[in-house]
């Protein structure tokens, strides 16, 4: 949010996902072997997911963090190479996508669904408001 340069009056809101297995921070993948060796190692395993959220009003910068415990059903080399081949690895932390075919592989989450999305709506429409934005219906219902 701060590197982006703002216009008078405006508001800059930024995010971004890491996934976090061991002390290890998984971004997004490099390349095909990099994404099988980040299913291979969430495989049958328990991990954070934290994304961050930072909103800029003019010249003050508020931030939040959410954290979610994610546990992945054990994947095997065939169904990992699958999902690579499938392109929706390519770009996201971790190497998968809970909100796509990457879901399948999720046994339980403990925390924000959509901050393993990669936008936690609860913290998100807080800084919203704290920036003068008024939240929109569906996500003061949501709250």
């Amino acid at each position: 949010a701060c590197a982006v340069p703002a216009a008078s009056g405006s508001v800059v809101l930024g995010a971004d996902t890491a996934v976090v297995l061991d002390g290890e921070v998984f971004g997004k993948p490099a390349d095909r072997e990099d994404a099988l060796r980040m299913l291979g190692r969430l495989s049958g395993r328990r991990h954070e997911v934290m994304t961050g959220v930072a909103v800029r009003a003019g010249s003050e910068t508020r931030s939040a963090l959410s954290v979610t415990e994610v546990t992945f059903r054990d994947i095997g080399p065939d169904e990992a190479l699958d999902y690579w081949q499938s392109g929706e690895p390519e770009g996201k932390a971790g190497a998968y996508a809970i909100q796509g075919r990457g879901g399948a592989f999720v046994a339980s989450i403990a925390g924000s669904y959509t901050g393993v999305v990669g936008l936690p709506v609860v913290e998100t429409a807080d800084l919203l408001r704290w920036a003068g934005i008024e939240v929109p219906d569906e996500l003061k219902d949501a709250l």
